[in-house]
């Protein structure tokens, strides 16, 4: 896509961070925009702030997990604008737990917020992109999508599911010569909350005893990086110049990907695991 001008994009997780990032890149470029997050005053505030620049904008509270809650989503964008040009499936979650002592709950809940999500999402909104005759699809992924570190196991298997989707969903398009594109983000450190709304949104409050103190240190760890992480007005830069370019591949920070190609020349020589 090359003229954004009167598209439009529908981001779930929205209202902050990654997906306020791109919401705010769409609605500079022209484009009418549909939120759909759980927190409904930041909804409300960053309606306020567009709408005050003359954007054309709708909201509504969004459970991703839930296909009733996806479709509802996608009825209310063409209900409001009469198409969907791009969707990001950007709402995520995620918190420090070993692959040992992780609950089934928390298994569950990681895997049905970052993977089915995205599912839904493209499930849902692929037949309205290609009905309205150009669009694309991106999907948020973490470069834990790439390379699975220790302590984030259910997130790592999400994320990485995420990758395989959008890279299956990208073959598939290009082999029907579909006008619809897709891409995948992998971020590295960005400045968000996603820590602090994993926790407040986590339906299970009770975490395993034997990763108490190793998952505070690696909880700790990860907010401090992501503080000092990338603005995620920049990332929404980024994503946008991506569709309109054509990338799939979209990353925050390319010098990171030295860690996958060590990853793959472990396999290839010895086939061992790097430590990551």
């Amino acid at each position: 896509m090359e003229n954004f001008e009167g598209r439009v994009a529908v981001v779930t997780g929205g209202a902050s961070g990654i997906g306020l990032g791109m919401v705010r890149a769409f609605a500079g470029a022209g484009m009418k925009v549909v939120i759909a997050d759980l927190d409904t005053e930041a909804m409300g505030a960053v309606e306020q702030e567009l709408t005050a620049k003359g954007v054309e904008v709708a909201t509504t509270t969004c459970d991703v997990s839930q296909l009733d809650q996806v479709e509802a989503l996608a009825q209310l964008a063409v209900d409001r604008f009469g198409k969907v040009n791009i969707l990001c499936n950007n709402a995520g979650i995620g918190i420090p737990t070993s692959s040992v002592n992780i609950k089934l709950d928390d298994w569950k809940w990681i895997i049905d917020v970052d993977l089915w999500g995205p599912i839904y999402g493209v499930k849902t909104f692929l037949p309205l992109i290609e009905e309205a005759g150009e669009g694309h699809i991106n999907s948020t992924s973490s470069m834990a999508g790439l390379i699975a570190s220790g302590m984030m196991g259910a997130y790592n298997v999400a994320k990485h599911g995420v990758v395989a989707l959008m890279a299956s969903l990208e073959r598939d398009l290009r082999s029907r010569k579909s006008p619809i594109t897709a891409s995948v983000l992998c971020p590295g450190p960005i400045n968000t909350n996603i820590s602090r709304h994993s926790v407040a949104y986590r339906p299970t409050k009770a975490k395993p005893k034997a990763d108490g103190e190793k998952a505070g240190q690696v909880a700790s760890s990860i907010q401090a990086s992501l503080e000092q992480g990338m603005d995620p007005d920049e990332v929404g830069r980024l994503v946008l110049e991506a569709i309109g370019s054509g990338k799939f591949w979209i990353l925050t920070h390319p010098r990171w990907a030295k860690a996958i190609q060590k990853q793959l020349d472990a396999m290839n020589d010895d086939q061992t695991l790097t430590r990551g």
